[in-house]
């Protein structure tokens, strides 16, 4: 079974990679080949993590995982808020 997701530091070793094939001529399809990844997925990191360095990369992903963690403690406590206001209505 094949592990889920890429390390930031393959991603942008894989980016870098796909910019020295780039510029020997070679097209899209066959640096994605070559590279081993689908033209989606090429397309989807170069827009997100095109210009990084390794750093910022580890950064960008670090506070993604955090923003998602956020989202779901809101959402608990929203749901938690709205069903207090409810048992203090009577409405349960």
């Amino acid at each position: 079974m094949s592990k889920r997701g890429h390390s930031p530091e393959q991603i942008v070793m894989k980016l870098r990679e796909a910019e020295i094939l780039h510029s020997q001529g070679k097209k899209q399809a066959e640096i994605c080949k070559q590279i081993g990844v689908c033209q989606q997925t090429y397309i989807r990191w170069r827009k997100e993590c095109g210009g990084l360095s390794l750093d910022q990369a580890k950064r960008l992903k670090d506070l993604e995982r955090e923003n998602g963690q956020l989202k779901r403690v809101v959402a608990d406590l929203s749901l938690d808020n709205l069903i207090l206001k409810e048992v203090a209505q009577g409405k349960y």
